[in-house]
């Protein structure tokens, strides 16, 4: 079981466990420690010095990853997530489609925080956890707290891109970002770039508007 976040108060996590079969195919992925997974300790030597390493955190599944390190090659993705068949097969698609700037770790990315040995130009938060009820919200990624420590491991100019479909949770990040000075931006158009995600379609089943939200660290 992941342990809890060291940004939020003990107890804590922004994500529900999920329990499912790892495949013979990500099992042997995982069971090679080479290029791209990484763990916390080989992340400084990993970590390019001539390129933006933007971070996903949360990246649930490996195609949005590949279609975001194919359309910005010039980028290297931080991929980090605690879903173990997903950062297994997120390491078996890189090796099989040559990806050469993709790095995944598999963590709880709050506790990996601390860790990183440089400030990332930007995050990615693509459909996190919205934890509808009132009692739930203290769970949420986008609060405070977290704002905090995303900025501090945050270049000046750099951005923070979240995406969700519960209405009420946007509302909350823009409010959130509106009344922190430190911050610029809101809701944007949704980029033509950004790839479409499970929960995405799902939410377009449901019938539920999905909102793209960009912020920059003034």
């Amino acid at each position: 079981m992941p342990s809890a976040s060291s940004v939020l108060r003990p107890g804590l996590r922004t994500f529900k466990p999920r329990r499912s079969r790892i495949t013979p195919r990500q099992r042997r992925a995982l069971q090679d420690r080479s290029y791209p997974l990484v763990t916390t300790d080989e992340l400084r030597s990993a970590w390019p010095a001539d390129r933006p390493v933007i971070i996903d955190i949360g990246f649930g599944s490996a195609d949005p990853v590949v279609a975001l390190a194919s359309t910005f090659p010039e980028q290297t993705i931080l991929a980090i997530d605690v879903h173990t068949p997903g950062v297994g097969d997120l390491v078996d698609r890189c090796r099989a489609d040559s990806i050469g700037n993709v790095l995944v770790v598999e963590a709880d990315a709050l506790d990996l925080l601390a860790d990183l040995p440089h400030k990332a130009a930007g995050f990615r938060s693509f459909f996190p956890d919205p934890w509808p009820k009132v009692r739930h919200h203290k769970r949420r990624l986008v609060q405070p707290a977290v704002v905090d420590a995303i900025f501090d491991h945050l270049i000046a100019g750099g951005f923070w891109h979240i995406a969700t479909d519960w209405a009420q949770y946007a509302d909350s990040i823009v409010e959130l970002f509106a009344n922190d000075e430190r911050w610029s931006g809101g809701i944007i158009e949704r980029p033509v770039w950004r790839p479409t995600t499970h929960f995405e379609r799902r939410a377009s089943r449901d019938g539920r508007e999905v909102f793209d939200m960009w912020f920059e660290r003034t």
